[in-house]
C-alpha cells in the first residue's frame, strides 16, 4: 500500500483548502498593507510591474476623489 493511498483524503483536502486560503490573503495592490508590504522588500526583488502599481498607488496622490463629473 503506497503512503498516498494510507493518507486520508479529508487531510490532503483540507490541506490544499489552508494553502489556497493563505495566498487568496494577500493584501490587494494598492491598499495600505500592500504599500507598507512593498517598502519593507528589498528594491532590488521588485517587479517592473511592481514599481510600477507602487508608483501609480503608493507614491502619486490619488486624484480619482477630486475629479468632478462634466456637466
Amino acid at each position: 500500500m503506497s503512503r498516498l493511498e494510507r493518507t486520508s483524503w479529508p487531510k490532503v483536502s483540507l490541506a490544499v483548502l489552508a494553502v489556497v486560503a493563505l495566498l487568496a490573503g494577500c493584501a490587494p495592490v494598492g491598499s495600505a498593507r500592500w504599500c507598507a508590504n512593498m517598502k519593507a522588500k528589498p528594491k532590488g526583488d521588485w517587479t517592473a510591474n511592481e514599481a510600477i502599481d507602487f508608483a501609480k498607488h503608493c507614491v502619486l496622490p490619488d486624484n480619482d476623489s477630486k475629479k468632478t463629473e462634466p456637466k
